[in-house]
């Protein structure tokens, strides 16, 4: 290998450990965001949805307590009537709507990468004549529900996403670190080899034939 062709090595030694370190952070930056949202509160809701939902970028964890959904009512009553239920990228939960008022869906969900993150979406419901209502109850109709609906309000990701984030920071300064180490190696393998093999040697570098000057006659 050529002295040249020594940098460049080290280079890419470098760039490698910094992919070997920093690499299992990238998929830490890709937590699901929210897409769309039904009922979406943009029209006030005349007729039974019969299922409220969200849509997420990216498939949702589906597992057992993973995701829950809760919809409140203005008279703070719990509407849904289901555990909610993960299809892809979609977390979805039953419900009947009683009386006429605002409504809040309360959710939390786990994404792919294993960061969970919640919110709440509200809508407006004015039940058309004729339409049926239901009576909701007391307590969320699942236990993985009861905290979510407690915790309404939050914005989405909410302190999961700082949880999130501050795993994020600790990869981060760890691929930091790792670069740092691999840049100082780099500066003394190359300072090293420029030197060259006298260097390393301890040799004067004079020519063999060139006499030092202790070597001179004197008078």
């Amino acid at each position: 290998m050529s002295r040249r062709s020594i940098p460049l090595a080290v280079a890419g030694a470098a760039l490698a450990a910094l992919a070997a370190v920093a690499g299992p952070a990238l998929p830490a930056f890709a937590h699901n965001t929210v897409i769309a949202i039904s009922p979406d509160g943009e029209e006030t809701v005349t007729e039974q949805p019969g299922v409220v939902w969200l849509e997420t970028n990216d498939a949702l964890l589906d597992a057992e307590g993973a995701a829950a959904m809760d919809v409140v009512g203005p008279d703070g009553r719990h509407y849904a009537t289901q555990c909610a239920t993960v299809d892809g990228a979609i977390a979805s939960v039953a419900a009947e709507l009683g009386e006429p008022g605002e409504y809040t869906v309360v959710w939390r969900v786990v994404s792919a990468d294993g960061h969970p993150i919640s919110g709440d979406f509200g809508f407006d419901w004015e039940p058309a004549d004729g339409e049926p209502v239901g009576s909701g109850a007391d307590e969320s109709p699942c236990a993985d529900a009861a905290g979510t609906a407690e915790a309404g309000g939050t914005d989405e990701g909410g302190d999961t996403a700082s949880s999130g984030a501050a795993q994020d920071l600790v990869w981060i300064g760890a691929g930091v670190l790792a670069v740092a180490a691999a840049a100082l190696v780099a500066f003394l393998f190359v300072r090293r080899t420029s030197r060259g093999p006298d260097a390393a040697d301890g040799s004067s570098g004079l020519d063999a034939g060139e006499p030092s000057d202790d070597s001179q006659p004197r008078d």
